[in-house]
């Protein structure tokens, strides 16, 4: 199983970066390629904060920091959980997702201080905020856990 998380975190890691190198190198900043009319764009965005923007304004050298931090914290964290329950297929699973995600987003924010998000979803002039495929690993993972939680507690296995 070891083989296959390795796999697993290498592949969304390379997808999310390269992803974001490409929309970099063939975007300019805000600029917005309507993919889905009335759903989905393409849109370039660099996003100082954490998820929805969270703590954007706060100083830069300080809102830097603190991100890498804080990321660096969560992803040994989550090495441990992954550890602790690594017999635990789908927890095992669902933590590589969450590591993987932090770490794509950790690598944006120690290069260029910002997160590159780029894949906007929308239905008439409603965005959700941008996000890009780390977030989309982290979201994926944390709601796997959370279901697998939950049916634990209820005690059902998924």
């Amino acid at each position: 199983m070891r083989k296959k998380l390795i796999t697993l975190f290498t592949v969304i890691l390379i997808l999310d970066q390269a992803t974001k190198v490409f929309v970099k190198e063939t975007m300019h900043l805000h600029q917005s390629i309507e993919v889905i009319p009335g759903l989905f764009n393409i849109t370039y965005i660099l996003n100082p904060g954490a998820a929805f923007g969270f703590l954007a304004k706060l100083n830069e050298s300080y809102r830097q920091i603190f991100f890498v931090l804080v990321t660096i914290a969560a992803v040994f964290a989550v090495l441990y959980l992954l550890y602790k329950e690594y017999d635990n297929r789908l927890r095992a699973f669902s933590y590589t997702l969450i590591l993987t995600g932090a770490c794509g987003n950790l690598i944006d924010r120690i290069y260029i201080g910002k997160v590159v998000d780029f894949l906007d979803f929308y239905v008439s002039r409603y965005h959700w905020p941008a996000f890009n495929i780390a977030d989309s690993a982290i979201t994926v993972g944390i709601t796997i856990l959370l279901m697998d939680l939950i049916l634990e507690k209820r005690g059902k296995q998924i």
